[in-house]
């Protein structure tokens, strides 16, 4: 189940980064579960990852790798998430990283691994060790959509978006992939998510740019308000196209930041489109609002309310459970006469209390939609911030209470 049209779009290649993808039988025989990413020679890397304390063994050996030498190829498996593993994960997530290396002769460190799945189950090396030289095999630059498959996990649907915008007659392109469907209140950036881009873009500039584009993205967005041991998300500048961002050109570098930041965006949104058992995608906006802080405090109150979650899934205008988030929110002060809240444009609270003009009929006609947007006037300054949620229906149940049957 998922909301909206599960159609890909066009996705273009990023010269300087192919994608192979094999079987490896993890969890379920057949199914594809490895995927191997190779970067050319002098690309840089970014990423950004969980700040769960039980960060998964990849996660650990990911950042110490990308501290030691130059990034060359990103092995990700499904099926296992290599978390909550003790000394014996690190030593298999290193295992997986010397077998690839010794595969396409690159030092170890040169090896960045990333896994998801179930937590607290050893990694099965030898089966994701054999399924490396099919995937190495298969390298191409055009299978991104491939790669989006062979990714998932709960997921009911691949996620990826493309773009690409032209500088000085050059084409410049940016592709990515997520994935993610539960377990999802980044804290970073989401369960998994990779893109490229073929301008060259330094280390340093490439990390901040991930960063700004991941807070605005895949940090707004809720599903079950639980973060995950082995959330990264990468970043790679391939400089193919021989075009330079950098800061030295403030009008590309803004162009730049805009596509990204748009790229980010629909891949953040993918994740919760398909969010586990949704039927709605939620905006919840919170404008007029005195600091960034009180904004995300009401907005993620509303979006993790399970009372109010439970009545999106219903298609019931009960707008008194979101007038009751709003006064919980913790937002010192709060004169509950200056605030304003809706649905969709239908204003239903004014004043302190149901809107004069409020029907229960316009409040319906909103909430009968798959797509929803709260939102909250707090009328206490200038800031405006924005997440993105779901619903809670009878199948998020039922898919996380058989996740591992």
């Amino acid at each position: 189940m998922a909301v909206g049209p599960d159609t890909l779009p066009m996705l273009y290649p990023v010269a300087g980064f192919r994608l192979g993808i094999a079987s490896a039988g993890i969890k379920k025989p057949g199914r594809k579960d490895v995927v191997v990413m190779e970067l050319a020679e002098g690309a840089t890397v970014a990423g950004v990852f969980t700040t769960n304390a039980f960060c998964a063994a990849p996660v650990t050996l990911c950042k110490k790798h990308m501290s030691q030498v130059a990034s060359r190829y990103l092995l990700v498996n499904t099926g296992n998430a290599n978390a909550g593993t003790g000394q014996q994960g690190m030593l298999d997530a290193q295992a997986s990283c010397q077998a690839l290396a010794q595969l396409t002769g690159q030092p170890v460190a040169s090896v960045l691994p990333f896994s998801t799945g179930v937590i607290g189950e050893k990694l099965p090396v030898d089966k994701i060790i054999a399924a490396l030289p099919a995937a190495l095999e298969g390298l191409s630059e055009t299978n991104w959509e491939q790669a989006a498959t062979g990714i998932m996990t709960t997921d009911t649907r691949p996620k990826a978006a493309s773009i690409q915008f032209e500088w000085q007659g050059k084409t410049i392109t940016l592709t990515g992939i997520s994935k993610g469907a539960g377990m999802i209140k980044p804290n970073m950036a989401t369960m998994l998510g990779y893109a490229a881009t073929d301008a060259a873009v330094s280390q340093e500039l490439l990390q901040c740019l991930l960063r700004e584009s991941a807070e605005k993205s895949f940090n707004r967005i809720t599903i079950d308000s639980d973060t995950s041991t082995n959330d990264a998300c990468m970043l790679v500048a391939t400089g193919a196209v021989g075009v330079e961002v950098s800061e030295a050109n403030p009008a590309l570098l803004a162009l730049f930041r805009k596509h990204l930041q748009a790229l980010m965006l629909q891949l953040a949104h993918a994740i919760v489109r398909d969010g586990e058992g949704a039927t709605k995608f939620v905006t919840v906006q919170i404008d007029a609002a005195a600091t960034t802080q009180e904004a995300l405090d009401t907005a993620y109150a509303i979006a993790h309310s399970p009372l109010v979650k439970t009545a999106l899934f219903a298609s019931d205008p009960n707008w008194g459970r979101i007038l009751a988030v709003v006064g919980r929110a913790g937002l010192q002060d709060l004169d509950v006469d200056q605030l304003e809240i809706y649905l969709g444009d239908v204003c239903i609270v004014r004043d302190g209390g149901r809107a004069a003009e409020y029907t229960e009929s316009a409040g319906q006609a909103v909430m009968n939609g798959e797509e929803i947007t709260i939102r909250v006037v707090l009328n206490r300054g200038t800031i405006t911030e924005t997440v993105w949620t779901t619903d809670l229906s009878h199948d998020y149940v039922s898919i996380n209470a058989d996740y591992r049957s």
